[in-house]
């Protein structure tokens, strides 16, 4: 249990982080106010339907597909991908065959597909 927590505030200040230095944004609660356009606000808010359908692997199949061509703006959509579902309990990840070392995995994974892993690194661990 302390090892989930601890991975768990990890990925939080690892998404504070990123989004204070890529984004310019300070924020305790990411979400998808955070984003400007339309489009990436319902593309975000689609994933974040997926996972609380259970559906997790579907939609990080989803944050692959759209981080191939690696725009920034698609960035920023993944980070809060992985923010809201950090913020899942370990009870729901689990129902749903995903862990929270996965979690952390794919934010790594995003974060070195973008070439800003050596940063996660020091953070992530």
């Amino acid at each position: 249990m302390f090892e989930q927590d601890y991975i768990m505030r990890l990925i939080k200040e690892m998404v504070r982080a990123i989004l204070k230095l890529l984004f310019n944004i300070d924020t305790d609660s990411p979400s998808t106010d955070l984003l400007k356009e339309t489009e990436d606000k319902a593309m975000l808010e689609s994933l974040m339907n997926m996972i609380d359908d259970g559906r997790i692997d579907e939609a990080e199949n989803k944050i692959y597909e759209i981080t191939e061509e690696r725009d920034k703006k698609n960035l920023e959509i993944a980070i809060l991908f992985y923010s809201y579902l950090n913020d899942k309990s370990d009870a729901f990840l689990e129902e749903h065959n995903f862990s929270r070392e996965e979690v952390r995995q794919g934010l790594k994974d995003v974060l070195s597909r973008y070439g800003i892993d050596s940063f996660a690194e020091m953070i992530l661990l």
